[in-house]
């Protein structure tokens, strides 16, 4: 199995979303891993660079067309997007994963999308508000029942999050991958929750 983790990133993406979870793939507390478990790389529509709220442009590393079809996780980092036209070339890609088990995130309007195409009636999920995945969903959305009022849940290797829950969202991904101990993945949120100040007083 690839050791790859995908990043989709469509047009207007919101970069802060995949900050903590990139970074802790990628680094520890000291410098660069040098044998990192998993790798980041980015998705995006075409090779084109796509660009953030912020105005900041990335070059993708793959394209819809060009993406592996082996890799180790596949993310949905939320923004504008997922509102657009673009974004249904999505919903195959993310069909593929579920149907072959791949651990799948979706943070913010990316979680908004999965209920507009019923991929959440069979799991546990969280969300801008249930009110807005029913607004997105319409009548592909029958799981009301299933929303969690939390910052991210994770229920059958699929992980959700709400637009302010970008560090939440990184912990359920990084315990889901296993990407470190349980542990230090506990000490890596709190002290980015809590900030320096608070935990070395």
């Amino acid at each position: 199995m690839s050791n790859e983790i995908l990043y989709i990133l469509l047009p207007d993406y919101a970069a802060h979303e995949e900050v903590y979870l990139s970074q802790a793939i990628a680094s520890d507390e000291m410098a660069l891993k040098a044998n990192p478990k998993y790798v980041n790389k980015t998705v995006a529509p075409t090779l084109e660079p796509v660009k953030s709220i912020g105005g900041f442009r990335t070059m993708p590393d793959y394209s819809f067309a060009t993406m592996p079809d082996d890799y180790a996780a596949l993310i949905l980092i939320g923004g504008f997007g997922w509102a657009t036209l673009v974004a249904d070339r999505v919903v195959p890609i993310i069909r593929k994963a579920i149907e072959n088990g791949k651990p799948i995130g979706a943070i913010c309007n990316a979680a908004s999308f999965l209920a507009k195409h019923g991929f959440l009636n069979n799991i546990k999920h969280t969300g801008n508000g249930v009110e807005q995945l029913k607004l997105w969903g319409g009548e592909n959305y029958n799981n009301a029942t299933g929303y969690v009022h939390a910052q991210a849940v994770c229920d059958n290797r699929i992980v959700t999050a709400n637009g302010s829950a970008t560090l939440e969202f990184a912990k359920e991904l990084l315990l889901l991958l296993e990407n470190d101990t349980p542990e230090r993945i506990e000490m890596y949120y709190q002290f980015n929750k809590q900030g320096f100040c608070a935990l070395f007083s």
